[in-house]
Parts: C-alpha cells; sequence; structure tokens
C-alpha cells in the first residue's frame, strides 16, 4: 500500500525535497486545479519530486521546486531572455539555455499579421514567454502574455545582458523584492529584465551605473539581506569617489 503525504500542502512549501518526494496528495485536494512548474510530475493521485530543491508555491495555485543550476529546463508560463540564433519563414531560432533551441513564430506577436512579420538580426535579445514545452520537442515561445497582448515582452535595446544561475533569476524576482534591487532602486534609477532561464538584462544612464547594477546582481546571490544592503552601499561610494 502506497504511503501517502502526511500534513496539508502548505506543510512542504519551502522545505527541502528530492526526487522521489511525494510533496501533494491530490486526493485531498479535491475541486482544486494545480499547475505544476519545473521539478515536479504526476503520478496517479500524488505530485512527485524530480530534482532536489525547495518546494515553492505562488498564488493562486502553482507548485515548482526551485533549484539553483546553470541549464534551464523550460516550463509553460516562464518569462525569460533569447537571443536570435536564426531567422526562418515561418519562425525565428531563439536561444534560451535549454537543451534545444525554442521556435518563436512570426505571427507570435500581438497583431502579428503576413503583412506584418517583424524582422530580427541574429544575436537580438528578446523577452518572450514559454507556451509549449513538451518533453522531446523544441519549446515555443510568444512576445504575448495570455491575453495575446505585448505587455512587456519584445525587443530589449541597448543597456548589457548577462548569464547567472536559475537560482539567482528566481531570488531577483521573489516577492517582496530583494534587497539588492530594493537598496540599488533607492540610490539609481535603472531598468532591468529577469528571465527564469538565467538570464539578466539591465539598463541605465551611464555605462558605469550599468557596470554598477550588474556587479550587485552577479554578487548578490550568497549574501544575505543585510549583506546585500551593505554591498550596495559600498559600490555606490566607490561610483561617487571614482566620479
Amino acid at each position: 500500500m502506497e504511503e501517502k503525504p502526511s500534513g496539508s500542502p502548505a506543510s512542504f512549501i519551502d522545505k527541502p525535497v528530492i526526487p522521489g518526494d511525494v510533496v501533494l496528495d491530490l486526493s485531498d485536494m479535491t475541486n482544486q486545479t494545480i499547475k505544476l512548474g519545473g521539478g515536479l510530475r504526476q503520478d496517479f493521485d500524488s505530485i512527485v519530486a524530480m530534482k532536489a530543491g525547495t518546494l515553492r508555491f505562488t498564488k493562486p495555485n502553482k507548485y515548482w521546486v526551485e533549484t539553483s543550476q546553470k541549464r534551464y529546463v523550460p516550463c509553460v508560463g516562464d518569462s525569460v531572455l533569447g537571443i536570435v540564433a536564426d531567422s526562418r519563414a515561418d519562425n525565428f531560432l531563439v536561444d534560451i539555455k535549454g537543451p534545444t533551441l525554442a521556435y518563436l513564430p512570426v505571427l507570435a506577436f500581438e497583431g502579428g499579421t503576413r503583412r506584418n512579420i517583424p524582422k530580427f538580426e541574429v544575436g537580438t535579445l528578446l523577452y518572450v514567454r514559454v507556451v509549449k514545452a513538451n518533453p522531446g520537442m523544441n519549446p515555443e515561445l510568444s512576445c504575448t502574455d495570455a491575453s495575446g497582448k505585448a505587455a512587456e515582452y519584445g525587443v530589449l535595446k541597448d543597456g548589457y545582458n548577462f548569464d547567472c544561475s536559475t537560482g539567482l533569476s528566481r531570488m531577483l524576482l521573489r516577492s517582496p523584492r530583494c534587497p539588492v534591487l530594493e537598496e540599488l532602486g533607492k540610490k539609481i534609477s535603472f531598468e532591468i529584465a529577469v528571465g527564469l532561464n538565467g538570464r539578466v538584462w539591465v539598463n541605465a544612464g551611464s555605462p558605469s551605473l550599468i557596470i554598477v547594477v550588474s556587479n550587485a546582481i552577479m554578487n548578490s546571490e550568497s549574501l544575505t539581506g543585510v549583506q546585500q544592503r551593505i554591498m550596495v552601499d559600498k559600490l555606490i561610494q566607490n561610483l561617487k569617489l571614482s566620479s
């Protein structure tokens, strides 16, 4: 007889899990619809962890296993930063740091028609959404939100982009705002786009500001909240001394 997990779903949120752990019992969650993110799979009436990490939950109903890794595993609904690798008649091939290149259909834009096909050069940086991520198939992307609007998706011009771990990306996107971004926002005016695939884009009024923000983010992953604030203060002081 299969052993079922004890406690409510909330009992396992923000706790470490390893492959094989049963984190949710669907038989106790009748009339509820849930969404599974990376690191989880359904096995009959159970949701099982597929990799080691921390079980996370975001309202209204999404669960995933958060882990820090270099390679990104595409998951439907993720917002990612992609780099155009090739252009074809019906789609663009985009590098999203996954096992394979992803497809971005030429019509996957707000108001996209055959008469209004965008043209992207190789190397163009895009903020896109994963809409299909089936095993054994190339992921599919879109430059619109779930309602078909462009929203924040599209080309990211100028600025600087860099790779990081997926764990750092999730930390930057966490609510409430992570300390490093909160502290930077008090002292510097800048733009940022964070992809769940471990890519970050930063833009600001000058190259020196872009460097400060980028360095602060890259140095923050292993620091506590207090250490992040201290580190930002030191970087700002050094910037003032050199200007």
